[in-house]
């Protein structure tokens, strides 16, 4: 959380119960309600009543209409609702991410190449599908990427977001410095999609580096010093020797100075990220894009399923598989539990001629009776691969074979008996002596020999929601304000991360293990602090916010 003033208080919202406050923005604050029905925690969105201006509540309910369109997409935050409380405030009701998000995630620990990898594929199809939209975030940076449940990564606010076609090219100046492209920063101050993939790849940037992609180390880093560099100066790399050329390159595409320069599009820039997983023999993250305008029988082939493309489909569950015949004979009944072939896989029936070409798997377990001769294969098997549609099954019978005599068949055994007595002698000595041998040559077993230690697995992140700290409060002290609070849920090693919050910079963090702080208070202005909880297993809770009276 990044407050720059006090949060103002929540507001009473018929069916939801106030817990807490998650964060304080330019016109917004943001708090955690109880839904009671159905019981659920929910963030709510609210807009200050200083900012009730005709400009402002037009920009809040073109976030709740932009949100509403794309939150079904998995990385998109999802609207539930919005309405307008009691004392006039707008508010949107939200899902409530409970997991840190990037921006304080990427300050207090150092993210995996192929993490930041997975985050980026995942956040470039929500921007892919904002764009097909018609839509532009024009706000991406890591403070508005949460994080679900299921660690997975969720683009929120869209409040200066416009539409493409009839949106002002004003808004662009509300975005925040560090992740801003070099256009915002001219004279028209414009920027299209390509302000969008210059942002992503400043947070992929980001998450890797720990710091944004201009700040200088022990230098002045203030807004015009940012704005210089990044409208002149070189992108340096991440200065991580595990982040490989190929990467270093992608994102010097995506923060290109002109916007011409960089990828044509967030699938473009997902996919150049899904070479680098290929590269690192790592698993491939798909891309969700949903597109309403792709015809339902479109498919994607060239990226062998690493993008899922989304349109609307309507299946009739009574109709037969387009293109095949059905495999139930006509007097079956029509409520036979007969298997039902996985999404993506014809039934087919090979050519008896064209047997040499059926894939070998196929043929293998067919010749072992496992499956019958109308076998299912990918759709995806070109034409000419000795199928037919439609498929007419076909009978394997049995060749008959001659019967022996009682008498063959004794004399046959009573010639072979000697052999099979020698052979299993001979089994029995060999066995016996590669026994004695192995135990002393070795000195014992062969499963006595030590093996290596297991390997923990990567990417483990400790689960459990650390709780915030409670009752802060700050009091004239010796010195200046001395803040306190309590720790609800106390654990051995538990230390506390506070901030002192003041207009304009982001508060800077110290660590102390005692439960108060002292501060010098500004003058003129009221004394706020924001305190988090950090975990030795590295987890955090949410920052608190407290004020002095």
């Amino acid at each position: 959380m990044n407050a720059r003033r006090p949060p103002s208080p929540p507001p009473e919202i018929p069916g939801f119960t106030h817990e807490q406050l998650l964060g304080s923005g330019g016109f917004a604050d943001v708090f955690l309600y109880e839904q009671r029905m159905p019981r659920r925690r929910v963030a709510i969105k609210v807009l200050l009543s200083e900012a009730l201006t005709a400009g402002a509540r037009e920009n809040f309910d073109a976030e709740a209409n932009l949100m509403a369109q794309l939150s079904t997409h998995p990385s998109i935050v999802t609207i539930y609702q919005a309405d307008i409380a009691a004392d006039g405030r707008p508010y949107l009701v939200m899902e409530y991410c409970s997991r840190p998000n990037l921006a304080a995630r990427y300050r207090r620990e150092k993210i995996s190449v192929a993490e930041a990898l997975r985050i980026g594929i995942q956040v470039a199809g929500a921007v892919e599908t904002a764009h097909r939209a018609g839509i532009l975030h024009r706000d991406i940076k890591p403070a508005n990427i949460l994080t679900t449940e299921y660690n997975r990564p969720a683009l929120t606010d869209f409040g200066i977001s416009v539409t493409m076609v009839g949106g002002g090219d004003d808004a662009a100046v509300g975005m925040s410095i560090p992740w801003s492209p070099p256009e915002v920063f001219g004279q028209n101050s414009s920027s299209g999609p390509g302000g969008d993939i210059y942002a992503l790849g400043a947070t992929v940037y980001t998450l890797l580096a720990g710091r944004s992609p201009f700040e200088v180390a022990g230098g002045s880093n203030g807004g015009l010093d940012l704005i210089t560099r990044i409208q002149q100066s070189p992108l340096s790399r991440t200065g991580r020797a595990d982040v490989p050329d190929s990467l270093e390159q992608i994102l010097a595409t995506a923060m290109a100075k002109r916007e011409e320069d960089r990828f044509g599009s967030a699938l473009e820039f997902a996919r150049a990220l899904q070479k680098v997983q290929l590269e690192l023999s790592l698993s491939v993250t798909p891309a969700d894009v949903l597109d309403d305008s792709l015809p339902s029988a479109a498919e994607e082939e060239e990226d062998d399923g690493n993008t899922r493309i989304r349109g609307i489909v309507t299946i009739d569950p009574t109709a037969p598989v387009a293109g095949t015949a059905s495999r139930r004979p006509a007097s079956a009944p029509a409520t036979t539990n007969a298997p039902v072939p996985p999404v993506g896989i014809l039934p087919v029936t090979f050519n008896q001629p064209n047997r040499t070409t059926m894939p070998d798997a196929v043929e293998a377990t067919q010749r072992r009776g496992q499956i019958p001769p109308a076998a299912y294969i990918p759709a995806s098997t070109p034409a000419g691969f000795g199928l037919t549609a439609p498929a007419i099954e076909q009978t394997q019978h049995r060749v008959p074979q001659p019967v022996q005599h009682a008498e063959t068949v004794q004399g046959s055994r009573s010639k072979k008996l000697p052999i099979l007595i020698g052979a299993i002698s001979l089994v029995v000595l060999l066995a016996l002596g590669g026994t004695i041998f192995a135990i002393n040559a070795a000195g014992g077993s062969p499963a006595a020999v030590k093996t290596e230690d297991p390997v923990d697995p990567v990417d483990v992140i400790p689960t459990g929601i650390v709780a915030p700290p409670v009752g802060i409060a700050g009091a004239p002290g010796d010195g200046g304000i001395v803040f306190t609070w309590s720790n609800p849920e106390p654990e051995a090693g538990d230390v506390y991360q506070w901030g002192l919050l003041v207009p304009g910079p982001e508060p800077t963090l110290a660590s102390t293990t005692d439960a108060t702080v002292t501060v010098v208070p500004a003058e003129g202005q009221k004394t706020c602090i924001e305190v988090s909880v950090r975990r030795k297993d590295g987890r955090a809770s949410e920052p608190a916010t407290g004020c002095a009276p």
